[in-house]
């Protein structure tokens, strides 16, 4: 194999595909990013085992071939090259070693061969759509900070993602929950997403999707099986496993009964929590609203450092009502908020409390109170 590329061609796709690389191998070609060049274009393939990214750019191929070299040292040496630089790929005859050169710079980097590179082999989707990367982005992003992190309910460790009609219209709808908050954000689902299995998304996989589809004009292609997902964003492809369990029934935590309504102003209503929870203690993070007409009061007391009280002018005309919640969960709510007005729901103290963004109908967010 002997290839020419342009230096900046060959970290945005090693800059896509190493990061699913872990850093810590005990299956030695796991570190290693394959290359395959032929005709005009250089693939590159990492995986995981659980996830896979591949992405084609465009290259001199002198020389059709392929192998295997460890994928965050080929991304670290190509990220510390000048800018502009050319970058020569040479494989030795026997394989063994891979040439890295550009200018004056020449590396050498033990080879893996391609046979030993696992496929993850995509097999049969039953389900394939297509919508726009802003679409995907939303859905993630206002559902991802609730995915949880304890790994004794895996099935929790992901976006759960499925169909549901609401209203006589057809839905694509994210859900992620950690059991203290829930978030949930519905777009109008895409042909070919009828009757598509309910899949969970791991987590690792949402972070690099995250990453992917921050162009605004790409449509993304997602394809679905009930084992598997696959996503083709522009050049890169995205296969993954998904999580093998079973989502709870989220339905039954959303509160109808909150009558209790409170408006806030977005920002100076975060700003306040995350000034008053400077005193909170790591462990408790407690900060209790006290509300009364027209009138928020937000008070955290930490027994080790002191107490802090903040007032707010907000619109709130029901009877008088205290409820706690977790600092860091209102703030990680609140930081997904777009417009200017918030709606909070209240049914008493010890109830779930249901969020709403005005500006963004189509998500909707759970907090479950703390003691305060």
């Amino acid at each position: 194999m002997r290839v020419t590329i342009e230096r900046s061609n060959l970290l945005k796709s090693l800059n896509h595909v190493h990061r699913v690389v872990e850093r810590r191998n005990t299956i030695p070609i796991l570190s290693n990013v394959l290359l395959k060049a032929d005709g005009a274009t250089l693939d590159l393939k990492a995986t995981d085992l659980d996830l896979e990214v591949t992405e084609a750019t465009a290259a001199n191929v002198e020389q059709s071939g392929s192998t295997t070299v460890p994928a965050h040292l080929l991304y670290d040496i190509v990220r510390k090259l000048p800018d502009g630089a050319e970058v020569l790929l040479a494989v030795d005859p026997e394989g063994a070693s891979m040439t890295v050169a550009s200018g004056r710079s020449k590396f050498s980097l033990q080879c893996l061969p391609e046979s030993d590179f696992p496929d993850l082999t995509a097999g049969e989707f039953s389900h394939t759509f297509r919508l726009q990367s802003t679409e995907l982005k939303m859905l993630i992003d206002r559902t991802q900070f609730a995915i949880s992190t304890e790994e004794t309910r895996y099935y929790l460790n992901g976006i759960f993602m499925h169909t549901i009609e609401e209203q006589g219209a057809l839905k694509l709808r994210a859900v992620a929950t950690d059991g203290h908050r829930l978030a949930r954000a519905d777009i109008e689902a895409p042909s070919g997403s009828e009757g598509m299995p309910g899949i969970i998304v791991p987590r690792k996989t949402v972070g690099e999707l995250q990453k992917l589809v921050d162009d605004p004009d790409i449509a993304v292609t997602v394809e679905v099986s009930e084992a598997k997902i696959r996503f083709t964003i522009g050049g890169v492809l995205l296969t993954s496993k998904l999580i093998d369990g079973t989502f709870p029934d989220y339905q039954r935590v959303i509160p109808t009964g909150n009558d209790k309504e409170l408006t806030v102003d977005c920002a100076p209503f975060a700003a306040a929590v995350d000034r008053v929870s400077t005193i909170s203690s790591e462990r408790g993070r407690a900060v209790k609203l006290a509300l009364s007409e027209g009138l928020l009061t937000l008070t955290v007391n930490n027994p080790d450092s002191g107490s802090a009280t903040e007032e707010l002018a907000v619109g709130y005309k029901n009877e008088a009502l205290e409820i706690g919640f977790n600092a860091k969960y209102l703030l990680d709510i609140t930081g997904q908020f777009s417009g200017a007005e918030a709606i909070f729901l209240f049914a008493d103290p010890g109830s779930p409390t249901l969020v709403r963004d005005v500006a963004e109908e189509s998500a909707l967010y759970v907090l479950m109170p703390m003691r305060v």
